[in-house]
């Protein structure tokens, strides 16, 4: 039988995300969806010859959205390829994929990536209604689902700068900076 003090004096539970391995694999996870963004954008710039030919990068005066908006099909491509081209469109989509893919590899602003990574995403699963493998979920819904899932679980400082970046007094306070 257990005495008041003896309860008072019990070790706090532990999370099961508190275990080496959970941290490990929550960081590597964190990082690995920051690169799928970062890439992205990194080809998209440079055109690197991966899903962007060197002569249909943004530096060779190239619009990043104008060859997958331009061709959408389906219930929604009226909208998306007015978008196709726009000067605006492509800076917020190339800011979005560079700003998000950085902050999950370094593991700050999780809240703010994981809101940029549903409107990246978001859009792209959007514009490819109807989905051709699965009627309701593709890889750009997980995407967004993980992105979320990080932010909530603290995953910037597993394996990265999110213990650091809070301590930071201008994030200290500020729970969507984290």
């Amino acid at each position: 039988m257990s005495t008041r003090s003896e309860v008072a004096h019990a070790a706090p539970a532990r999370s099961a995300l508190d275990a080496p391995s959970a941290r490990v694999f929550g960081g590597l996870t964190r990082i690995t969806l920051g690169f799928v963004y970062l890439w992205a954008f990194i080809d998209k710039l440079f055109g690197l010859g991966v899903a962007t030919p060197p002569e249909g990068s943004v530096l060779a005066g190239q619009s990043p959205s104008a060859g997958y908006l331009g061709h959408t099909e389906g219930a929604l491509a009226g909208v998306f390829r007015s978008m196709a081209g726009n000067p605006v469109v492509d800076v917020l989509f190339m800011l979005g994929l560079g700003a998000v893919g950085v902050a999950l590899v370094a593991g700050v602003c999780l809240r703010l990536a994981a809101v940029g990574g549903t409107l990246v995403m978001g859009g792209i699963y959007l514009s490819a209604l109807p989905l051709s493998n699965n009627p309701i979920v593709d890889e750009h819904l997980v995407y967004i689902l993980v992105g979320w899932l990080l932010a909530a679980i603290g995953a910037g400082s597993m394996i990265g700068l999110g213990a650091w970046w809070q301590s930071q007094p201008l994030v200290r306070g500020r729970r969507w900076l984290s």
